[in-house]
This record gives structure tokens, sequence and C-alpha cells, in this order.
């Protein structure tokens, strides 16, 4: 069974999942690439959305993205809150 994680309109990783990426000096086509690689098949398109926080991240996903930056899951959800 496939597992997500739902972003939601108040709590996205999408901007510290963008940060991590211009900080590795990575492209969005270049997480694609490291992704596909890895056996998850990702386009640009999807990728976009995971950033812009309208995609449910695979966990999968997740866990092959703090590879790719070299990071934890810490950082990923740094200054997260869920406020309802």
């Amino acid at each position: 069974m496939e597992q997500r994680l739902r972003q939601i309109n108040d709590v996205s990783i999408g901007n510290n999942l963008r940060n991590l990426r211009n900080a590795a000096n990575l492209t969005q086509e270049q997480v694609v690439a490291q992704l596909q690689l890895r056996n998850l098949p990702t386009t640009r398109s999807i990728y976009s959305q995971i950033e812009a926080g309208t995609y449910n991240i695979k966990v999968s996903e997740l866990i092959a993205l703090t590879e790719i930056f070299h990071t934890d899951f810490n950082t990923i959800f740094n200054g997260l809150s869920y406020n309802k």
C-alpha cells in the first residue's frame, strides 16, 4: 500500500524543500532525475506541485529527498506547525 503525506493549505513542506534544493544548487529537473534514479516515477510537473504544496507527497519520495539534499526529516519539517 502506498503511503502519502497530505499537504494542506496551511501546512506545507514545499517552501522548505525549495530552500533545500536552492541551497544544494540543484534545478527541479536535477532533483527529478535523482528521484527517477531511485525508481520513483516523478515528473518536473509533479515536483513543482510538491514545492507548491499541492501534491500529496509519497513517504518514499520524502525519504529520497532527504538523501538527495543530504538532510533529515527535522530540517524538512522545520518551522511547521498545525494551527486550526
